[in-house]
Formats: structure tokens, sequence, C-alpha cells
């Protein structure tokens, strides 16, 4: 039998410590982390930083690095409005007459700027006023040379088109609840068992990493700052996401919708040989997911193993062969702040960066266990220092972290997409956490007062806890 894990306790912040330290390339205190970046200045200076002159471009590391934690301090239209008005000041774009040959040199480093903003930060620029910026900065150029122009034109095309494509991510999935009513197990009308849809374990793992690549991509960089500005997810049992962090919210949301449809599938058949089947089933898909590097799905298989409602299933574990599970649940073993896991991880990623087949390059963290370590770079980069400065070394280890899974979420799934098992991983009913223990307890009887108890509580709500996706109150 597994040991029993709460499901809610891995995919809600709680007590984990803050992620082990990398190891450093022995930069000094105060010394530049970048060429030109200190490890500490004021908001102001790093600001003057970002801004490209006639002879100056700031580094695409640093570039990347500020804007993605800035947001902490300023907001992403303000920080856009300061950017422009610093330009216009200092280039002197507001004079009758300009110098073309200096406009010339600075035109070309200021559309570069404009454009790395864009294409990796383009929710910044959802509101009207951000583009009325920077018409307004590029027009103010374009007289020196109607390429400008041209190339602005461009870049808004693009923009415009990232925008449309963000507006169709996976957050679309979620729907409104709407319990199916029953009397003990649901009809096969609404309900078909996964391994008649997919009996190949190795199948369902590959097209589980499709579904996770699918969501991961949808996901904004700015998203792990926008989750935790002014919230502390270590003070609630709750995810903390605001409105702009959706793809996010969706992404957790199929973690804990995966770990429902796994203990619900294993609850569902009559026979206890049928539920072992299925566990042994999971098991092997689980470890498959682990030779993938698809770790969020394996947590999430795990997960729904533990839930207790399937644990309790004595007579059914009986008959299944463990070796394989204990094996997994040792390398998801949370002990050490998931040290097993973590030096997993390291050695996935680094057969990313070596690989020779983009089935090699494939890295899927699970991703409650990233959300809570970025939090804790995040507490690290909004606390100023005492001088009042801004701690743009903290900025750089979160924009390590953040840029590791930039490219993570960009490698191209190798496997055929089959629709007949993606969609019912996305749209098979799923019992709700009563409804769980509806079904073990019809399949095994309660064993002991407490369960006996629960039982009798839970037998006049009987025809309420089937559920179709996102179901999920009881984790979330």
């Amino acid at each position: 039998m597994p040991r029993t894990l709460s499901t809610s306790d891995m995919v809600t912040p709680g007590s984990l410590g803050p992620p082990p330290p990398e190891p450093t390339d022995g930069e000094q205190a105060g010394q530049p982390l970048l060429d030109g970046a200190p490890s500490s200045a004021s908001l102001d200076a790093l600001i003057e930083q970002l801004v490209p002159k006639a002879d100056y471009y700031p580094e695409k590391a640093y570039i990347f690095t500020f804007l993605l934690s800035s947001r902490l301090f300023i907001e992403p239209r303000e920080l856009l409005a300061r950017v422009c008005h610093l330009c216009i000041e200092q280039q002197q774009l507001d004079k009758p007459v300009l110098d073309k040959a200096q406009v010339r040199k600075f035109g070309p480093k200021l559309l570069q700027l404009l454009a790395e903003w864009t294409e990796t930060f383009p929710r910044d620029f959802q509101e009207e006023s951000t583009i009325s910026h920077l018409k307004d900065v590029v027009g103010r150029i374009a007289p020196c040379d109607e390429a400008y122009r041209r190339r602005m034109h461009q870049l808004l095309q693009a923009l415009h088109q990232k925008l449309a494509a963000l507006g169709q991510g996976p957050e679309s999935l979620l729907g409104t609840d709407k319990p199916v009513s029953y009397r003990n197990k649901p009809p096969a009308s609404i309900h078909r068992e996964l391994l008649n849809i997919c009996s190949d374990p190795y199948t369902l793992a590959q097209q589980l990493t499709h579904v996770e690549l699918e969501r991961l991509r949808h996901i904004g960089p700015e998203e792990f700052v926008q989750a935790f500005v002014n919230k502390d997810p270590l003070a609630s049992t709750k995810p903390c996401f605001s409105d702009k962090t959706n793809n996010l919210e969706a992404y957790v949301k199929w973690f804990n919708r995966l770990c429902y449809l796994v203990a619900t599938e294993i609850c569902m058949p009559a026979k206890k040989k049928q539920r072992a089947q299925v566990i042994e089933f999971f098991i092997d898909v689980a470890r498959e997911c682990f030779n993938i590097g698809n770790f969020n799905s394996l947590m999430a298989i795990i997960s729904g193993m533990n839930m207790s409602p399937v644990s309790r299933l004595k007579k059914t574990w009986a008959k299944v062969k463990t070796a394989k599970f204990f094996i997994l649940e040792h390398q998801m073993d949370p002990t050490g702040n998931f040290c097993n896991y973590r030096t997993a991880l390291r050695g996935a990623a680094h057969r990313s960066l070596t690989a020779h087949s983009s089935r090699e390059k494939i890295v899927i963290p699970f991703f409650s266990l990233l959300i809570k370590d970025i939090y804790f770079l995040n507490e690290g980069c909004a606390n100023r220092l005492p001088n009042g400065h801004v701690n743009f070394e903290k900025f750089l280890e979160l924009a390590k972290q953040v840029g590791e899974f930039i490219t993570w979420k960009q490698v191209e799934c190798p496997f055929e997409q089959d629709p007949s098992i993606t969609h019912y991983l996305h749209t098979a009913p799923i019992f709700s956490e009563d409804g769980l223990y509806l079904a073990s307890y019809e399949s095994e009887s309660p064993e002991n007062q407490t369960e006996k108890e629960r039982w009798k509580s839970l037998r006049p709500m009987i025809r309420l806890h089937f559920c179709i996706p996102w179901k999920l109150d009881a984790v979330m």
C-alpha cells in the first residue's frame, strides 16, 4: 500500500523552504554581474541602463532580467512611458529640427529594444496607452528614415498576432462546474474508462506530454512575477493568482484535474482485480513520464494514487506489484526539499542541453514546486536593500530560473497527437473528493469508526459527487 499524502499539500503553497542555492561563479558583492550592471542600484539607475543611446545598447540578458523583475516595483506601462520619455529627452526628439546622423545611429537600437520587449512580454502591450507610447516615440524618429515607420508597422502586426494567439490559450478550457446526478456508479453513457480509450501506457504518457507542452507554451514569463505581486502564497491554503495569470492558473488546475482523473479511474471498477490492473497501468504510465522527462504528469499520477480514497483500498493494493511504484515515489519524495527530484531534474536538463533528438530535449518540471521556488526568488527581489537600492543580483537569479523554463516550454512535442485521447483527458467526468470516498467505500467497506462515520455522512449526498472537469474545490 502506498504512503498516503494529501494532494492539496502537493499543489498549494505549504511549508516548503526556499530552493537550494545554485553554485555561483565567484562574483564579489558590488561587482558587475553583467557588463555595466551593478549587483544593486536605485530603480532610476536601472531604468537608465535599459535606455539605448546612439553608442550604447543594453545586453540582451539585462533587458530580459530587468523587464521581468521590475514589475515588482513599477507597472510595465509606466516603465514604458519612462523609457520613451528618457529617449525623447536624451536624443532631443522634441526639437523642431533633429540631428539626422545621430537619430540614424539611435533609431535601430530603439526599434530593437521595442522588438525584444514586445516579443518576450507581449501582454505588457494589451492597453492602448502602451501602443500610443510606441507610436509616439517612433513617430518622432520616422522623418529621419521612413524604414523606421515600416519597421514599426511590422512590429505592431507581429504583436497583434501574438496577442490574438495568447487570447486562445488553455484558460478557455476552464468551464462552469456542472455536477452530474447519479446513483452509485455513473452510467456508461456518462463515463467511459480510460483503458477503453488507450490501453498502452507508453502512448498515454506521450499524450500527457502533448497536453503539458501545449499548456506550458501559453504561460508568459511575466506570470511568475505577477502571481506574487503583493501576495503571500504561504499565508493561504489556496494558490494566489491575479487576473494577469490565467494561463498559469489553468496549468495548476490541469495538474489537479489529472490527480482526480487518476483517482476516479482507479475507484470506478467494481472488481478489485480490475482496479489493480488500472493501478498497474498508471504505474507504467508514470514510469514512462519519468523516462520522457515529464515530471509534472508523473507527480500528478503519484498524487492521485496517494489520495486517501485510493490508498485505503488494501485488498486492491494487495494484488498490485508495487516495486516500480515505490521507486517512482522515492524519486518524487518531498524529503530534503525534494532532493531526489531535483537531482533527476538536473539530469533531464543536462540531457536537454546535449540532446540529439527532440525527445531528449523534453523537460517538464513539477510545476507547483517550480512556483514555490520562484516565490522565494520573488521575495528576495521585492525586498529593497537598507539603502533603498533594488537587489539586481536577485533579479538575475529569478531571470535564470524563468529563462530556463522558457527554454523548456518552447520544445516541440515529438509525439503525434491522438485527439481521442487528449479529448478524454480534458473532458472525462471526474469524482469530487466526496465522490471518491463514496466509490471507495462501495468497493471496499469502511474498516474503522472514522471511515464508518464518513460513509454515514456521505450516503444522503450520493447523487451529487460526479462532476465534469474543474470540480476542484477540494484542492483549490
